[in-house]
């Protein structure tokens, strides 16, 4: 009886690791042993970074409130008090993007809270 080696599905399987890996440098995106590793490595990173992409912007976003708070002559932490205090609701990403685009609309949003 002839030895059966599964051929057409394991070179679909390896076919789809190095098209995935296309891009990757040198034998990385050509040799499916190290394609493999790079992939893991890769999609384990991407995973990781989606949720430490979050702490980041909402690092830069509150860094940015503090400036443009401070230039008005309040905290931070006073400024956030002071909204949630009046009712105001808006998230830390659209008061970043009024105090960096449009300061002038921030002034009056901190003059109406305080």
């Amino acid at each position: 009886m002839a030895r059966v080696t599964n051929a057409p599905a394991s070179r679909k399987r390896r076919k789809r690791i190095l098209v995935a890996a296309k891009g990757f440098r040198g034998r990385r995106s050509k040799l499916y042993r190290y394609a493999k590793d790079a992939l893991f490595k890769a999609r384990y990173w991407a995973y990781r970074d989606r949720k430490t992409r979050k702490r980041v912007f909402r690092a830069l976003w509150i860094a940015r409130i503090n400036a443009a708070a401070r230039a008005q002559g309040l905290t931070y932490s006073r400024l956030m008090e002071r909204l949630r205090k009046s009712g105001v609701e808006i998230d830390r990403k659209n008061l970043a993007f009024l105090a960096y685009q449009e300061p002038q609309v921030f002034a009056q949003l901190v003059e109406a809270v305080r």
